[in-house]
């Protein structure tokens, strides 16, 4: 089935994962598309489906920083200073005992001339400090480990939202690749109404020659044909704009070129009453809602943890002269332990609320497992239901071709009137579009139902 395309769009080239084959969007024809090279399109360039896989990255990068915590945390510094004056000065005239000061002030005196001692000592005026710091906690109230955990359950959060995201985005490619496919298949069977209409303008032609009908049975013809015209208009926009949506979900641009759509579905199977698959637990939601649960009682361990007491040991080491003029080095080892006092009373409040939020979670859990079991019923229900109705429209459609050849040989024959033969052919009409839309009921709630079962 043809479907052209009338926005212009950027010349590119696609390749179909998986079978290696090139999507021409350039001047030259483009290759037909099936319904598994659209899905495989939309896989590897949907913007939902890559925005999702980069919150999977992003989710890793989060472990790899809870990672680091189990290791030491080192630090370096630098320090450099030049102050306007000392610092620390002491010098004689700071004594408070007056004896001392006499007697220190004399001995100065008598060996001030003789040597460059100053009579006060001068500190810190200049000075520059390197240092190095490691830190590595032994306990922290089981925040590290529980963060590593917690940390773990967002990469697999991550991936189910991915799969969500994908299975999501691959029924809405279906869906509106069967409505392109319904369109089309309306255009053809109204191409096909022109047909008969312009066979029946011709036999009325003739009886209008031969006087036989009058000029009204023409005009009913002529208006009947200019409505299927319209209709005719009506889908082709239709399908413009369907095949645009299209495009957007596959993350291609609109081509210049027409897009070829092949139709690749197996026969609708016969009416089968099979017991809907019991549900089983593994469905991303539902497995997202455990998860969810999972991570507030890991957030309530590390909201424990907060008030348990925390104790690390390290080590610094240190090179410069903040206080002496010659450069030296230093270093130590030491340890500590901090004791939260009055941090439980806080605690006992973020328990309680991490406990309602727990039962929160546990409701919404039961209550949308309850709501996925009534979605996959649903879908279930609306396959078999298509299936049903699509043998009455079958044996409809039959009545209603068997119903206008007779009605064009009574018309032919003088016992029926032309609005008997365009109500006919309008019957036909319908009972034609009512396969069609019943074919793509069952595609699309077949597809449904699997992606709600099949995990």
């Amino acid at each position: 089935m043809l479907v052209v395309l009338h926005a212009a769009g950027q010349q590119t080239s696609q390749s179909l994962t998986g079978q290696q084959t090139s999507q021409s969007l350039t001047g030259q024809p483009a290759a037909p598309l099936t319904l598994d090279s659209c899905l495989a399109l939309a896989k590897e360039n949907n913007a939902d489906i890559r925005i999702s896989r980069l919150e999977i990255a992003k989710a890793r990068e989060v472990k790899a920083q809870a990672f680091t915590k189990f290791f030491p945390q080192v630090s370096g510094s630098i320090v450099s200073y030049h102050a306007l004056k000392p610092i620390l000065e002491f010098g004689i005239s700071d004594i408070q005992s007056d004896d001392a000061r006499r007697v220190l002030q004399a001995l100065y005196d008598l060996v001030k001339t003789n040597t460059d001692v100053e009579n006060e000592i001068s500190l810190m005026r200049y000075g520059t400090a390197l240092s190095a710091t490691a830190m590595q906690p032994l306990f922290a109230g089981g925040r590290i480990v529980n963060g590593n955990r917690l940390a773990q359950l967002g990469i697999e959060a991550a991936e189910l939202n991915a799969q969500v995201s994908e299975r999501d985005v691959l029924e809405e490619v279906e869906t509106t690749f069967y409505l392109v496919l319904g369109l089309q298949a309306k255009v053809a069977t109204v191409e096909s109404t022109l047909a008969l209409l312009d066979s029946l303008g011709h036999t009325v032609d003739v009886a209008l020659r031969a006087g036989l009908v009058t000029r009204s049975d023409a005009l009913q013809v002529e208006l009947k044909k200019n409505e299927m015209r319209a209709t005719r208009l009506q889908l082709a926009n239709g399908i413009q704009l369907a095949s645009q949506l299209l495009c957007q979900q596959m993350g291609i641009n609109v081509p210049q070129e027409p897009l070829t759509l092949t139709e690749q579905t197996e026969s609708i199977p016969p009416l089968t009453q099979l017991a809907l698959a019991p549900a089983d637990g593994s469905r991303p939601e539902e497995q997202l809602l455990n998860l969810q649960l999972q991570a507030e009682e890991l957030r309530k361990k590390m909201s424990i943890g907060e008030a348990l007491p925390q104790v690390a040991f390290g080590g610094t080491y240190f090179w410069g002269n903040p206080v002496k003029k010659d450069f030296s080095h230093n270093g130590m080892l030491f340890a500590t332990a901090t004791v939260p006092l009055t941090q439980w009373w806080e605690t006992a409040h973020k328990i309680r609320e991490h406990n309602v939020t727990i039962k929160q979670y546990e409701w919404q859990r039961d209550d949308l497992t309850r709501k996925m079991r009534i979605e996959e019923q649903q879908a279930y229900n609306q396959m078999i239901e298509a299936q049903a109705l699509l043998a009455s429209d079958s044996s409809a459609l039959a009545m209603a071709e068997e119903n206008y050849r007779l009605a064009t040989l009574h018309y032919e024959a003088g016992l029926a009137t032309m609005n008997d033969v365009l109500q006919a052919n309008a019957m036909l009409l319908q009972a034609q579009n009512a396969i069609t839309d019943r074919k793509i009921a069952y595609y699309t709630a077949q597809r449904r139902l699997h992606d709600l079962t099949e995990h």
